[in-house]
């Protein structure tokens, strides 16, 4: 009997992994849609801004509208995760994903097009919080840290797929369908096409929700332990599934209610504030406002519209190459190192493109070459690193909840950063602009330094379980 127990679990330990990627990579194509719904725009702002006769305050709306509709996603998404499950909230996202990319193609008035954009912020926003969590809770403790940075991965790739999608669209217009409706949307009107092109992996995204599980973790919470279980195994085996499931059980939860006030108590203040501003910092550092504004940045540094396109693609492609180096190293080194060389040399980066903007010095190679080394920084660090620690910290009881707490926080300065940048770039200049952002970047040091605790290579349960050792070891102190 113990011999087929053996041979039983040696064949999940050989098809754990497969299982293991293939869905977690499902629920990161929730943050491949993320990414290019975020790029995408980028490539559309002057030639919406052309056709609809826009001001600088109206194409702030246009870029920060879906940021909005984030905030709003965000929002419900913990409560709904938390209640109905983690996979029926994916499926919502993306056909909040679909209907936006079809909506915002066949828009007929700039009114239309902005509702349909802040659906797809809606979906953005609830991406962005459920998927990052399901893998984080579906994946083992020794691989928690590649696994998740999948998802940042996967938003590189929907970026660098958008500058792509943009850049061929721009110089490849046609006239050569027969529909007018589509010589529309592919030439007269090509930002339709750039925008419209997303309903294909929004389409995938869905369909391939509905092969995946549950969140083994969800489901204990819940009560159904047989559920969990089955999937346990199949992630990582028998003896690994009964672990998990004993150290779920032996967790003091007797003072949890599942209520986000939890998250209020002096137990977890601590993993609160790392949850508040990592994502916050991560985002007022201006890593959106080159995604976004690229172009007209690369513009202002001698750069045509084309050539700027072309450089907002070769930023994409560092982003997606430096995400590698955390896929490789995050669950090795740990999470604080790569915050640390990453958020430094962000700062620098950040200083200097400044500089040369200050100086002139925008004509030749060095401008590109800072900002591609800040894309590159923020690639391995607070990119993926912010997604690891934010899905880690919380307790289980209520992680949905606080995770869309700590999500929203990163939604509120991406929608700053979206809705002031063009003023900044108007009012300030581009040289204080990004000096802007190197003195927002850099209490992100501190917070590392100061709050954030390595969890590398630590189950979920254990880490809850820190928050309250600190406290303790803090009382008995006092």
């Amino acid at each position: 009997m113990s011999k087929v127990i053996v041979s039983e679990n040696n064949t999940v330990e050989r098809s754990s992994k497969i299982y293991l990627y293939l869905v977690c990579l499902v629920a990161a194509l929730g943050g491949f849609l993320f990414g290019f719904d975020t790029a995408v725009i980028s490539g559309t702002i002057s030639l919406v801004k052309h056709d609809f006769n826009l001001n600088a305050v109206s194409e702030g709306w246009f870029v920060s509208c879906a940021l909005l509709g984030c905030i709003m996603g965000v929002s419900l998404s913990g409560k709904l995760s938390d209640k109905y499950g983690r996979k029926i909230v994916l499926i919502i996202s993306a056909m909040l994903f679909l209907a936006s990319a079809l909506g915002c193609m066949l828009s007929n008035s700039f009114t239309t097009l902005i509702v349909f954009r802040l659906i797809g912020g809606l979906g953005i926003g609830v991406a962005s919080m459920v998927s990052p969590l399901y893998i984080s809770e579906f994946s083992p403790s020794r691989l928690r840290g590649m696994m998740v940075s999948l998802y940042q991965l996967a938003l590189t790739i929907g970026i660098v797929l958008a500058y792509f999608s943009n850049a061929y669209l721009a110089r490849h217009t046609t006239d050569a369908f027969n529909s007018a409706d589509i010589n529309k949307i592919f030439s007269a009107e090509v930002w339709r096409g750039m925008l419209g092109i997303g309903a294909l992996p929004a389409g995938i995204f869905l369909i391939c929700l509905f092969f995946v599980p549950e969140s083994p973790r969800w489901l204990l919470l819940k009560g159904q332990e047989q559920k969990a279980k089955e999937v346990l195994i199949k992630i990582d085996g028998i003896e690994a599934a009964e672990k998990e499931m004993d150290a779920f059980k032996a967790l003091d939860k007797h003072n949890e209610d599942g209520s986000i006030k939890e998250l209020f108590t002096p137990v977890y203040r601590r993993a609160l504030w790392v949850g508040l501003l990592l994502p916050f910092l991560s985002q007022v550092c201006g890593i959106n406002a080159v995604i976004y504004y690229g172009p007209r940045i690369l513009e202002q540094a001698g750069f045509t519209l084309n050539s700027a396109l072309g450089g907002q693609v070769t930023i994409g492609l560092v982003n997606v190459i430096f995400t590698f180096v955390a896929i490789f190293t995050i669950d090795k080194w740990g999470r604080r190192p790569l915050l640390f060389a990453g958020i430094g040399g962000a700062v620098i980066s950040l200083l200097v493109i400044g500089a040369l903007f200050a100086l002139g010095e925008t004509t030749g190679p060095w401008i590109l070459i800072f900002i591609l080394t800040f894309i590159s920084c923020f690639a391995f660090s607070f990119g993926p690193v912010c997604w690891v620690v934010v899905g880690e910290i919380f307790p289980n009881a209520i992680r949905g909840k606080a995770m869309a707490l700590a999500t929203l926080s990163l939604w509120v300065g991406n929608f700053l950063v979206g809705q002031l940048t063009p003023l900044m770039l108007e009012a300030l200049g581009s040289s204080w602009t990004f000096w802007l952002f190197a003195l927002c970047c850099s209490p992100a040091l501190w917070l590392t330094f100061k709050l954030i605790p390595e969890t590398k290579g630590r189950s979920l349960e254990s880490i809850e379980a820190y928050w309250k050792q600190v406290y303790n070891q803090g009382k008995s102190g006092n």
